[in-house]
């Protein structure tokens, strides 16, 4: 029989707190049959892993893309287009709050949902509100409704990230998180693939108000939803929910080397990502041209790059791939060097777009995966939202420059940095697969 590994391990949780290799992936994983998969695959909590990370997609690039092409519309400079990466930063911070929803419970629907429902609708009306903002007179007031949008969209991924690990058996995490990032994904083709194409049809504000209104599903499916049980128990007081999920953490082994990993493995993608739509406008590229193969074309084969990279995590472990699919990310990111000198060819854009799509999904599938497996059950909401917010901190620090890098640098000297960048994250899987290998056979 055909058999595949597993993408996570469980945690022991009765072993010492200082020692590493009973948190991060064993090397010597177990095996599944396909069987197994496939049945869990076909799940309900399979469905709302997917629908819940529509729900946390969805907003995402509504501070993105979708505001860049407005900005770009109404004149605002690349400098300050680039600087609004800076309203992400509750991305990298939601780690501050996130032991309030692991220690208290809303008095309706329970911990996990009671909070989900709450952040939902107030994602709502933030991006209603950003719809009715007006870059081009009132920028700060843009600003404001940006970042409120980004505070109650990391708040709501805190809570989905520690649903999806509670709810799920251990051996279901890796297909959970496949699941998710395919939610995820659709969540942001509508964004940003349907929101530049409605823009180009109708005033952005409408687009805005449509994007609102898709939030909808995340609220139909928190109220559906099962409350997990919290078998392992919850904190006993905020001092514990606070201190606790840190002191566990880092108190292991390589605990600061591998929040830099975590900080630098999609450090280049995520440069390069931030200025792609100023990009493609500047080349010359439609906002429907970017539309239909940006967004549209690329969305499937992003979603067969996570499946596949799900399976080849589990068949080959999760260090090896993350090895090979950060060098596959590197060289995508190189792709825009050459369709910065092939300027406005709508088939070189394509052969970009399929291989960088199809490099992000495989490395999301091994990034997320090995985040997941470093999450202790006890402290699900604050461990997680603390290594996401590292995961995160690209998208706002190493961002927010990126506006003045390509007038300095210009475009083809721009994406050169962002390959370059990649090596150093690459260079530190190897050196930290020899550490934990290490550790896991003493």
């Amino acid at each position: 029989m055909i058999t595949i590994t597993r993408l996570v391990e469980p945690i022991n949780l009765t072993t010492p707190i200082n020692n590493l290799k009973h948190a991060a992936p064993k090397l010597d994983q177990h095996k599944t049959s396909w069987t197994q998969v496939i049945s869990s695959l076909f799940t309900g909590r399979m469905l709302l892993a997917f629908v819940m990370g529509f729900s946390g997609g969805l907003p995402l690039l509504l501070t993105g893309s979708l505001l860049q092409a407005w900005m770009v519309d109404v004149g605002v400079d690349l400098g300050t287009i680039g600087l609004f990466a800076l309203v992400g930063l509750p991305y990298t911070l939601k780690f501050v709050w996130a032991p309030i929803m692991d220690r208290y419970s809303p008095s309706l629907l329970g911990r996990r949902r009671g909070w989900l429902f709450i952040w939902q609708l107030c994602l709502a009306g933030a991006i209603a509100l950003l719809g009715f903002s007006n870059p081009s007179q009132i920028l700060y007031v843009t600003a404001l409704a940006a970042l409120l949008l980004s505070f109650f969209s990391a708040s709501q991924d805190i809570v989905i990230d520690a649903y999806r690990r509670e709810s799920l058996a251990d051996d279901e995490q890796g297909m959970g998180a496949s699941l998710y990032v395919g939610g995820y994904r659709v969540g942001m083709l509508l964004a940003t693939g349907g929101g530049l194409f409605l823009a180009d049809h109708m005033e952005y504000h409408w687009v805005y108000l449509i994007m609102a209104t898709a939030m909808c599903a995340g609220l139909v499916a928190t109220l559906l939803a099962p409350e997990p049980n919290a078998e392992h128990g919850k904190p006993r007081s905020l001092q514990e929910a606070v201190v606790d999920p840190f002191k566990e953490y880092f108190t292991r082994d390589y605990a600061i080397i591998i929040l830099v990993f975590v900080f630098l493995y999609k450090v280049g993608d995520t440069m390069a990502g931030q200025m792609t739509t100023p990009f493609y406008l500047d080349l010359g590229f439609t906002k429907s041209e970017i539309a239909a193969i940006v967004k549209i074309f690329g969305f499937p084969i992003t979603i067969v790059g996570t499946f596949l990279g799900g399976v080849l995590v589990m068949r080959h472990g999760i260090y090896k791939c993350l090895l090979w699919f950060g060098v596959l990310q590197a060289i995508s990111t190189a792709g825009f060097i050459w369709l910065a000198y092939a300027g406005h060819d709508i088939w070189v854009l394509t052969a970009v777009i399929a291989f960088e799509n199809l490099s992000a999904g495989l490395g999301t599938a091994a990034y997320i995966g090995f985040i997941a497996s470093l999450t202790d059950k006890r402290f699900t909401a604050t461990q997680f939202a603390l290594l996401t917010s590292f995961m995160g901190m690209p998208r706002v620090f190493a961002a927010a420059p990126t506006g003045y890098m390509v007038g300095a640098f210009g475009w083809s000297g721009f994406f050169l940095f962002c390959t370059l960048i990649a090596i150093p994250g690459i260079l530190l899987i190897i050196w930290l697969r020899k550490r934990l290998s290490t550790n896991a056979n003493n």
